[in-house]
């Protein structure tokens, strides 16, 4: 940062591995939702649904810096699940923009 003397200082604004993360959510059961998609067949004209293989990521809980709040909480709230096997999706934005997604799987 330059200051007004023109005498440019350094400031770490990275100091936790945490200041890296802007934004972060997490889909508790991602395999609920299929990705389904609408496509018109060629030979008869008519529109069907198709399962795209994928499912659609739910953001069920979530938390994000903002320019007036830069905290970020770490820790989700207690989510009750019946008993069974769930595939948990957490979803993380960095700095910069990049975006990325760990699906773990979890027993109850």
């Amino acid at each position: 940062m330059r200051g007004k003397d023109g005498i440019v200082t350094k400031e770490v604004l990275t100091k936790n591995w945490t200041d890296w993360i802007d934004y972060w959510s997490v889909d508790f059961n991602f395999e609920s939702k299929r990705e389904i998609v609408r496509v018109k067949k060629d030979e008869t004209g008519e529109i069907e649904e198709v399962w795209t293989g994928d499912f659609v990521f739910e953001n069920e809980w979530q938390s994000f810096r903002t320019k007036k709040d830069r905290t970020l909480e770490m820790k989700t709230p207690f989510h009750e699940c019946p008993k069974g096997c769930y595939k948990i999706a957490v979803k993380v934005v960095d700095i910069f923009g990049n975006d990325t997604m760990k699906i773990v799987e979890v027993g109850v």
